[in-house]
């Protein structure tokens, strides 16, 4: 039985191990060829601390208090010379993937579907035979190379990867390197190019009820978070609200409708911003945020927006008087 390891990097670099069972966290890491920081391997040191974000596991015997606290394990930080996972893990490693001798993955597929949902957003679909190695954690992004080019665009999973297959919620924007070539020149079987994963911003262990809130194409890391807690259940309300600034920006509906017939306790609305909108929802997603969503402050919020965007949120939640459990959120920004 082996049990698959996310080691998250401090510089977004996430990489997938699989620690076998009996095996330590570090030396599945070396045997796979990434050097976390390690020193006496005894569990005296302290050297191998590490976050454990998720997951089950037992923390070892044989480490010593000055190298791991009782409050520091009780907190979730471990010594992955002595971790032993239990179950499917997420770790945060305090030091940068080059050091620990390991870089972000790259990959090679092929456009497998190309859509149009709507004049502002594009669906991107594509499979390759190595995707089929490809793990991530929903809400991470990916750096595409523009075809043709040597420019990268980082865009957010908006899916898991089912046989060798992912896809990504794309802004067209008007002479936008990446847009003008899925309008004018892509075509299924073009090669692409991708570096990944990458990205703190992604769903974490669901302890409490979730508030989501979705910006424009900022959609893409909840549908692929709603298609994971789908598969795994959630007894926690969750909620989406999805903000966009006209009519013909909102997009994937259908889907957000049928996850909330799949997930019991998912509901979702949608707001558009413009004055001259004919969606019944009107004005920003602050709007539409009722104080039951916020829980008392016994909430995980994730944010994935503009920065306007996300800075409103943020200025609301300071005016309503509460600090939220865990308030995550992701800035994106067009690239011409």
């Amino acid at each position: 039985m082996t049990h698959k390891i996310a080691l998250n990097f401090e510089d977004g670099v996430t990489r997938f191990i699989d620690a076998n069972l009996g095996e330590t966290v570090a030396d599945a890491a070396y045997r796979q060829g990434i050097n976390v920081p390690l020193d006496c391997r005894d569990g005296a040191c302290g050297a191998c601390k590490c976050f454990a974000e998720s997951g089950r596991y037992d923390l070892g015997e044989e480490y010593i208090e000055d190298a791991l606290s009782e409050a520091e394990a009780e907190q979730g930080y471990v010594l992955t010379c002595q971790m032993l996972a239990e179950s499917d893990c997420v770790i945060r490693v305090p030091a940068a993937s080059d050091i620990c001798k390991t870089q972000q993955a790259n990959y090679q597929a092929a456009i497998s579907n190309l859509r149009q949902l709507s004049e502002s957003t594009i669906a991107l679909s594509i499979k390759g035979e190595s995707l089929n190695q490809l793990a991530f954690l929903p809400g991470q992004y990916v750096n595409l190379q523009v075809p043709g080019s040597d420019q990268t665009r980082a865009y957010s999973f908006s899916s898991l990867q089912k046989d060798g297959e992912v896809s990504f919620l794309i802004r067209n924007v008007p002479g936008g390197l990446m847009s003008s070539f899925l309008t004018n020149l892509a075509k299924a079987g073009d090669s692409v190019n991708l570096a990944g994963p990458l990205g703190a911003f992604y769903l974490r262990e669901i302890k409490r009820p979730l508030l989501l809130l979705a910006g424009g194409t900022g959609l893409a890391p909840f549908t692929a978070m709603l298609e994971k807690i789908a598969e795994q259940g959630s007894e926690h309300p969750l909620h989406l609200i999805y903000g966009v600034t006209h009519d013909h920006d909102l997009v994937e509906m259908e889907k957000l409708e049928a996850f909330a017939a799949r997930i019991p306790n998912f509901t979702y609305s949608a707001c558009v911003a413009s004055p001259d909108s004919a969606y019944p929802q009107k004005g920003y997603v602050t709007q539409h945020i009722d104080p039951r969503h916020l829980n008392d402050g016994e909430v995980d919020i994730y944010l994935c927006g503009p920065p306007p965007m996300v800075e409103a949120v943020s200025g609301f939640i300071r005016e309503q008087g509460l600090e939220p459990a865990n308030f995550y959120f992701e800035k994106f920004a067009a690239s011409a």
